[in-house]
């Protein structure tokens, strides 16, 4: 019976100390989080770029800069990213591409995006997931059985 309360004494040590572990990683991540965003406000430009591909896929497979490449950290290397092919003047780039605008990038399009180096942030007119989901809908059945701009006619 005394090695079941001593078993369960260390067990809750382990959780408490699991938990403070867990609760300054998170504080230190936050605040590395947050340095980022203010360089990336810093350094956005309003670019207009021409969509000819975006897909999902590992960081290692796409044709990025060797300079770059050395400053990304080995889990983002493992994860799939949003990446997306864009003529930029004269030049075709990858880039990589915030979750949110990834889904609304049209493609084979000119589009105004705001970077910040290889990052697209964010989108000049970017609608919602909810409004692009009523769009489609709204251009697949008839006015007359609802949609997107039936709720605008009286």
């Amino acid at each position: 019976m005394q090695w079941i309360w001593a078993a369960l004494l260390i067990v809750s040590i382990i959780a408490v100390v699991g938990v403070t572990i867990f609760y300054f990683l998170q504080k230190w991540a936050g605040k590395k989080a947050a340095q980022q965003q203010e360089m990336v406000e810093t350094h956005k430009q309003s670019v207009s770029i021409y969509v000819i591909d975006k897909k999902k896929d590992r960081i290692t497979n796409a044709n990025l800069p060797k300079a770059m490449m050395d400053q990304v950290p080995r889990m983002a290397k493992i994860v799939k990213t949003p990446l997306v092919k864009a003529k930029i003047g004269p030049q075709i780039m990858t880039l990589i591409a915030d979750a949110a605008v990834f889904d609304a990038l049209p493609v084979k399009k000119t589009v105004t995006v705001e970077l910040a180096g290889a990052y697209i942030v964010s989108m000049k007119g970017q609608r919602t997931k909810k409004e692009m989901e009523d769009m489609r809908k709204a251009r697949k059945g008839s006015g007359s059985e609802g949609g997107f701009l039936s709720r605008f006619r009286r």
